[in-house]
């Protein structure tokens, strides 16, 4: 069966474009507007509804990628349009401007959202390096649509795996949704990291879903009561998304938290120090002040400020944006693909695939579309996932098909009511907070609580084992970066540095 991945042109309205680099260094004075008359009136005070952290955040985040990065809906299109395109983009509204062959002639075999715009490259003698051309190009776009943005497309992979996967987007969506991650967010992650592919491996050796380290499966395993194996979706998805939720909570949003999956924890504590150190007044306004400040920084010549920007590359820089942008393709394959249910349950030994087969009347195929890791034979004590739930196999553990209990409910929403703050997070005394919670999520006796204690025992060993509180207090203390972030500055904002 062919399925075709829907793409809607989103228009988003009220861009608001970054200035230039000319910030000043410290942080920014809050203006307050007197009132005109003390004997005026009280305006009247609106009663907003309660909003939940996770959705106060989410509504802050996309607010704050509408003013950082306005750009961000054009990636969309870059994982959806097959793969062999230069996709050139708005970087004020995100609209897909116009794509060329990565191999041939851009004159003849361009595709323009609007064709009036195609005359810009009449008469132009286009540069043979692919890259100088594209570089040309925004030249001659600019003018007329304003900054584009551009990349090579990247949607073979989401289009093969959306035929076999898509219809599961719903299920796991709403396991991201019990960990207080939004599923548009969370499953938007998915598609830029491994259009759904469960066995997807990286040359770094990062596995499936989402692109956890091998290295990190397993320490992430050896704190789990039961095997989790990293090449089954459905495994996977409440790892990955406790992990994102508890990282959300650590920095307040879930755009550093992202970033912190990218760049490491390291890298996203010096962008938001940079980022303080240049005015930002919250933890959003810091990270793409400093994020911009190391993009900038880089592309000067030669290797000067590295000891500001140190491995913050530009794939860090466009990590978040990239992922807020697939947001809209979440949605759009949940409307095109019929939606199908997955049950789970614990197994009590041994099963066989034959036996699998025989006992459900589902082909090979089909067991292993639900459960991607299954060669021959799953041990005892696994996850195995099916489209209807056998109770002879073992106790149902699809968390996910029902309410959450009260308890689970009430803890995870005191726990995202925590106060975030990353240098408060990583200091050994935050430690007997993050402890109860364990305890508490433990005893809520539920599959969801026992995944928030195992991720949460991962991130404490992660945060008081590692250097890297004592490397950003260092970074924090040390007058040469703020030196060379001066001197950036002051190149920054000499003619000729447009990009800023």
């Amino acid at each position: 069966m062919k399925t075709k991945v829907l793409v809607i042109v989103a228009v988003i309205a009220a861009a608001i474009p970054v200035g230039a680099w000319n910030i000043a260094i410290g942080r920014t004075n809050t203006h307050v507007i007197a009132r005109a008359a003390d004997s005026a009136p009280p305006a009247p005070v609106a009663v907003s509804p309660v909003v939940s952290p996770v959705e106060a955040r989410r509504r802050a985040d996309f607010a704050a990628m509408q003013t950082f990065r306005p750009g961000y809906p054009f990636w969309q299109y870059v994982f959806t349009l097959h793969d062999g395109s230069i996709a050139f983009g708005s970087a004020i509204d995100g609209r897909l401007i116009v794509t060329f062959p990565a191999k041939g002639d851009w004159t003849r075999h361009a595709v323009w959202s609007d064709p009036a715009l195609a005359s810009i490259l009449d008469g132009q003698q286009l540069a043979r390096k692919v890259s100088d051309r594209r570089d040309q190009v925004a030249v001659l776009l600019e003018p007329v649509t304003g900054p584009v943005v551009d990349n090579a497309t990247r949607g073979d992979a989401l289009h093969f795996n959306a035929r076999r996967y898509g219809p599961f987007l719903s299920e796991w969506g709403a396991i991201y949704e019990r960990f207080g991650v939004p599923a548009d967010i969370g499953l938007a992650q998915v598609i830029f990291e491994s259009g759904m592919n469960a066995t997807k491996r990286s040359g770094a050796n990062a596995l499936g879903f989402c692109q956890w380290l091998q290295k990190n499966w397993k320490r992430l395993n050896g704190f789990s009561p039961f095997p989790i194996d990293g090449r089954n979706q459905t495994t996977q998805a409440p790892y990955c998304a406790a992990y994102l939720s508890v990282l959300a909570t650590k920095y307040g949003s879930f755009i550093p938290a992202l970033s912190e999956h990218n760049a490491g924890g390291t890298n996203v504590g010096r962008t938001l120090i940079n980022g303080e150190y240049l005015g930002g007044d919250d933890v959003r306004m810091r990270y793409f002040l400093g994020s911009r400040l190391a993009r900038d920084l880089r592309a000067l010549p030669g290797r000067t400020y590295k000891g500001v920007y140190r491995t913050y590359g530009p794939r860090s820089y466009l990590y978040a944006e990239m992922v807020f942008g697939n947001s809209y393709n979440v949605g759009n394959l949940i409307a095109s693909l019929p939606q199908e249910s997955i049950y789970a349950m614990r197994t009590t030994r041994p099963l066989s695939l034959a036996e699998i087969t025989s006992r459900t009347g589902l082909s090979e195929d089909e067991v292993r579309r639900f459960n991607p890791a299954l060669a021959n034979r799953l041990p005892p004590r696994s996850a195995l996932y099916l489209p209807s739930y056998v109770a002879d196999v073992g106790p149902d553990i699809a968390f996910w098909r029902r309410p959450p209990t009260a308890a689970y409910a009430a803890v995870l929403d005191a726990f995202t009511h925590l106060a975030p703050g990353p240098e408060q997070w990583d200091d050994p005394s935050f430690a007997p907070v993050l402890s109860d919670f364990k305890r508490r999520f433990s005893e809520t006796s539920t599959e969801e609580g026992q995944v928030m204690e195992t991720v949460l025992t991962y991130v404490m060993d992660q945060a008081y084992t590692s250097g890297r509180r004592d490397l950003l207090a260092e970074f924090r203390r040390d007058d040469e970066v703020r030196r060379l972030i001066d001197s950036g500055l002051v190149e920054l904002r000499r003619p000729g540095h447009g990009k800023s």
